[in-house]
């Protein structure tokens, strides 16, 4: 697809990366990102920004960035001590006689969602104002057409489009919203390209006298089944691929019902893994991070190791046994379910709600802050959770450095061995209201 568009444009073309583009496979972890950063090499991205890539930590992340031979973008991340740069914050390109600027907006909340001893010197945030200054100096510079290739999210991307003046384009990612038309805001273009290489967002601009004239938008669908795999990047994917092949095609049960990952709530797939937590892990309860990639599973299929990788391949997967109140556990959903649900975009950090196994509740998304949880309930047992009584807890993905616990991998292949198949119906346990 990406060939077919530069043979037809020829140098008027931008191909920008938006983010989480190295991590979260079995073979992206063992080759710490290399495989992806070969892969998309191939490519030949005009620039990237980024958030999972963070995971990989500072060194490696500043390592691969050096040797991309395009610039990785981030006009909002600093250095704690001096409040140095960390990127570059934009990089203006010409295409077909306009100057295009780019400026990258790195996923403001990474110390926060993910681990901060993993990037201890560098801080992140949406720091619109220096938006504000980016793009101002910018358009003074003689940029024609400004684009802010962002890992805000959604809601956060067509905020900071009604506050920062003179955006033409922001290209967001991380909520992972496939909208199939563009999205306008002001004078401002927001287009949400999906995940995991589902779509190709293709956007043609007639920029006239600095602003754009007209527009014409696709969300173009990667039908793998209908469109011929590139040979040079289909073999550098074998390449990469055949050191792991013989462990990612290892078959560790059956699913009689769908597996899948993206819900706001739940998902069949979430609810294997704490299944295998609440089994192998004995606990009452369990907790999975509501983290949003993974592929889907029809009934009938083999579950293999690839496909348990696919949803839980990441830096930090060791999995925790803790005790912990009732008041603890309803403080730990109330913060989520804050971060998700919170009516002011600038407090939203993105993802879906934590997974629970052995723990039914009801979210009432119109809520208040601490009051959207309500009708907490130890499923086994069928008794309400009591804020004072301290519970077994199981779960993993924990951002304290030093957790220690077998990764999730090993403890869903353990269960995996022992109940051979599974049939995991949608979770009715946990309500949604309000919506």
């Amino acid at each position: 697809i990406v060939k077919s568009i530069r043979a037809a444009r020829s140098d008027k073309v931008l191909l920008l990366d938006g983010g989480d583009t190295w991590t979260n496979s079995w073979t992206a972890l063992k080759t710490n990102g290399q495989d992806m950063v070969d892969c998309m090499a191939l490519l030949k991205p005009d620039a990237m920004t980024g958030h999972w890539e963070f995971t990989l930590g500072e060194k490696r992340v500043q390592e691969i960035a050096g040797t991309l031979g395009f610039p990785f973008l981030a006009q909002n991340m600093r250095e704690s001590e001096f409040n140095d740069p960390v990127f570059e914050p934009h990089k203006v390109f010409e295409r077909g006689g306009v100057k295009v600027a780019v400026i990258g907006q790195a996923f403001p909340f990474t110390p926060i969602a993910n681990p901060r001893w993993m990037i201890p010197k560098w801080t992140f945030g949406i720091r619109d104002e220096d938006m504000q200054k980016q793009v101002d100096a910018v358009r003074a510079a003689g940029a024609e057409l400004v684009v802010v290739l962002s890992h805000n999210g959604f809601d956060v991307d067509r905020k900071m489009a009604r506050l920062v003046k003179g955006i033409d384009v922001i290209l967001t990612g991380h909520t992972h919203d496939a909208v199939p038309e563009a999205v306008k805001v002001g004078t401002t273009l927001l287009i949400s390209s999906g995940s995991h290489g589902k779509f190709v967002s293709r956007l043609d601009l007639d920029v006239q006298d600095k602003r754009i004239k007209d527009f014409r938008f696709r969300l173009i669908p990667v039908f793998s089944d209908w469109i011929a795999p590139d040979p040079e990047m289909a073999a550098k994917i074998a390449q990469v691929r055949k050191p792991y092949a013989g462990d990612l095609a290892r078959v560790l049960g059956r699913t009689e019902g769908l597996l899948y990952r993206r819900g706001n709530i739940a998902g069949t797939l979430d609810d294997v893994y704490t299944a295998a937590l609440l089994a192998e892990r004995d606990a009452e309860i369990a907790l999975s991070p509501g983290i949003r990639w993974g592929n889907s599973l029809l009934p009938g299929q083999d579950i293999t190791f690839e496909d348990v990788t696919n949803g839980c391949a990441m830096s930090y997967p060791n999995c925790y046994r803790v005790m912990m109140t009732g008041a603890r556990l309803k403080e730990i959903l109330e913060d989520v379910a804050d971060n998700l649900f919170n009516p002011a975009p600038y407090y939203q950090q993105g993802g879906d709600m934590v997974r629970t196994g052995g723990l039914g509740f009801t979210l009432d998304v119109a809520g208040a802050v601490g009051q959207r949880i309500s009708r907490m309930v130890h499923l086994k047992s069928g008794a309400p959770i009591d804020a004072n009584r301290e519970y077994v807890v199981a779960g993993w993905a924990s951002v304290n450095e030093g957790t220690q616990g077998p990764p999730i991998w090993q403890v869903v292949e353990q269960h995996l061995a022992r109940v051979k198949t599974v049939d995991v119906k949608p979770n009715e346990a946990v309500k949604l209201v309000g919506a």
